[in-house]
C-alpha cells in the first residue's frame, strides 16, 4: 500500500450528487445506500493498492453491505462489531464475523493489511482509542482508512437533525417526543460529538503511521479546501477521511 496513484481518477462533483442523493434514501432504501457507500468505499482504498489477497479488518462492519464489494476486489473480509442486531439486520451474520469492541480489538498486533472503518468513530466513547487499536493491528506497511461523520456538520445528529444544533440532548429528546421511542444514535449513549478537529490533531499526533492524507470523504475533489478552514470545517467538511500507512 502506497501513496495515492497519480493515475487515480479523482473524486468528481457527479459522485458526490450521486452519494447526496443515495444518502437521503438511507432509512428508506438502505441496501442501495450502503451497496453504493460500499463500492465507493473500495474504490476510495484501491487508490493507495491493489486489494486483492489483502487481508481487510472492517471495524463496525454491520449487516454486511461490505461485505460483497471487498470479496469483490478479491480481499479477504473479517467484520467486527460489538452488537449483534446490527450484524444481524440482513439475515445472519456473514461467516468469520467477530463480536467485539473497536475500542479494544481482539486480534494481536499486525494482525490485517488494510483495517478500515466507515461512520462508527462517532458512535464510540472514546474515538481516538479506537484510532489508536485499528493502528496496533495493522501490520507494518499496511492501511488504516477511517472516516467519520463531523458533528457540526448537517448530519451530525443523524436521524435528530437538525436539531442537534441546539443539543443533542434535546434533539433525542424532542425525536423521541415526536416518534414514541428513543433515537437509534441516542446522544450520550450512542452518539457522540466528534470534530474535525480532533481528527486531525489525531493524526498529528500518532506516531506509528506516516499520513497519506485526510480530506472529506464524499467531496469532489477540487473541494478539499475546506477542511483547511478551521470552523469552516466543521460545518462543511461533513464527514472526514483519515489515512494512514503504517511504519
Amino acid at each position: 500500500m502506497t501513496a495515492p496513484s497519480l493515475d487515480a481518477p479523482r473524486p468528481t462533483l457527479r459522485r458526490s450528487v450521486g452519494l447526496f442523493r443515495a444518502h437521503r434514501m438511507e432509512q428508506s432504501d438502505p441496501d442501495h445506500f450502503y451497496r453504493m457507500l460500499a463500492a465507493d468505499s473500495v474504490a476510495q482504498l484501491s487508490r493507495y493498492g491493489d486489494l486483492d489477497g489483502r487481508h481487510v479488518l472492517d471495524v463496525g462492519g454491520g449487516p454486511g453491505y461490505f461485505a460483497s464489494a471487498f470479496r469483490a476486489a478479491g480481499a479477504r473480509y473479517t467484520p467486527l462489531d460489538s452488537d449483534l442486531g446490527e450484524l444481524s439486520g440482513l439475515g445472519d451474520p456473514e461467516p468469520g464475523t467477530v463480536i467485539g469492541s473497536g475500542m479494544s480489538l481482539p486480534f494481536r498486533d499486525g494482525a490485517f493489511d488494510v483495517t478500515y472503518s466507515s461512520n462508527v468513530l462517532e458512535h464510540v466513547p472514546d474515538p481516538w482509542s479506537m484510532a489508536d487499536e485499528m493502528m496496533r493491528v495493522t501490520r507494518s506497511g499496511g492501511l488504516v482508512f477511517l472516516s467519520y461523520t463531523l458533528w457540526f456538520g448537517p448530519w451530525g445528529g443523524h436521524e435528530t437533525a437538525p436539531w442537534h444544533y441546539l443539543g443533542g440532548y434535546h434533539a433525542a429528546d424532542r425525536y423521541a417526543r415526536k416518534h414514541g421511542k428513543r433515537p437509534k444514535n441516542d446522544f450520550g449513549t450512542s452518539l457522540f460529538p466528534v470534530t474535525a478537529g480532533a481528527g486531525l490533531r489525531w493524526a498529528r499526533r500518532q506516531t506509528a503511521g506516516d499520513v497519506l492524507e485526510t480530506i472529506p470523504r464524499y467531496h469532489p475533489w477540487w473541494a478539499w479546501w475546506t477542511l483547511r478552514v478551521p470552523v469552516l470545517r466543521e460545518v462543511t467538511t461533513w464527514n472526514l477521511a483519515i489515512v494512514v500507512r503504517k511504519h
